[in-house]
């Protein structure tokens, strides 16, 4: 059976770390060094269930985004596992183009739709629509078209337990990353993982809620970054190399990572592009 150590995301999301886990290694505190764990933009959750995995989260972990749909999925990947997996293998026994859009078309606000309903939904719109891609338009609606796969694998057992094994006690919560300011104590680490500062005026895709995240988004985080870090908590940061986010942050350690990113419009123009990350200890 997995366990807590054998976790990994159970969803694609878009700016996802799991390629960059082997450079933040250094980065990382020892888990001698800080006493709760906060993850304000917690997306596919690739740093936590790392940091899970190689036993340096401490009892207490909180996990906040303010997508409702996301955090609705952890909650019942955390609490209600087995009728999750019951729902997917519905969903898988029936896909089809029609079904795609027929489950695509459902209120996911409604209240005639259970928690754990919800999270099949979801999950398995996220498992089988073009490019795992997670974007809704202004009223909040996902509208991402069925993406072209033989087998899209929407099940997935052992990786849904495992992260549900990882996440017993974590407190999983729809937050805006403001808030943490009145949680924090002295020795809390917090990783920030937020949409990304655009490196052109094309590359802007901040669309995971009805809302936007713009450059006084990225100034509102710097200041609370900066409040944490004076308060005593331990704060890193991952985001574009951009002049914005380099004068945000030109008091602190900064250090730079590889990301294999789209740098075009069409997928297949991959390359290596600098990314940042933040630090305000040594």
């Amino acid at each position: 059976m997995p366990g807590r150590r054998d976790a990994r995301p159970f969803v694609k999301w878009a700016g996802g770390k799991a390629q960059l886990l082997k450079q933040f290694e250094p980065y990382f505190p020892g888990p001698a060094h800080f006493g709760r764990y906060f993850e304000p933009f917690v997306g596919g959750g690739a740093v936590f269930f790392h940091l899970q995995n190689t036993g340096r989260l401490p009892q207490q972990v909180f996990l906040f985004d303010t997508n409702d749909e996301l955090i609705n999925a952890y909650q019942v990947v955390r609490d209600r596992i087995d009728d999750l997996i019951a729902l997917l293998a519905v969903h898988q026994a029936r896909h089809s183009r029609d079904y795609y859009y027929h489950i695509r078309d459902l209120d996911c606000c409604s209240d005639d739709l259970t928690p754990v309903e919800r999270a099949a939904r979801a999950i398995y719109l996220n498992r089988t629509c073009y490019n795992g891609l997670y974007r809704v338009n202004s009223r909040g609606w996902f509208n991402v078209p069925m993406g072209r796969y033989r087998n899209p694998g929407i099940v997935r057992e052992v990786t849904l337990r495992a992260a549900g094994a990882a996440l017993q006690g974590a407190h999983v919560e729809t937050r805006d990353f403001g808030s943490v300011v009145e949680l924090a104590r002295p020795g809390d680490f917090f990783y920030f993982d937020p949409p990304y500062d655009p490196i052109s005026t094309t590359a802007s895709f901040t669309g995971y809620t009805a809302g936007s995240f713009r450059a006084e988004d990225q100034r509102r985080l710097a200041a609370v970054f900066a409040e944490l870090s004076h308060r005593g908590c331990l704060c890193m940061l991952s985001n574009s190399y951009t002049p914005l986010i380099v004068e945000l942050y030109r008091g602190f350690r900064l250090e730079t990572v590889q990301a294999a990113r789209p740098i075009s419009s069409d997928p297949r123009g991959r390359g290596s592009i600098k990314e940042v990350v933040v630090l305000n200890y040594r």
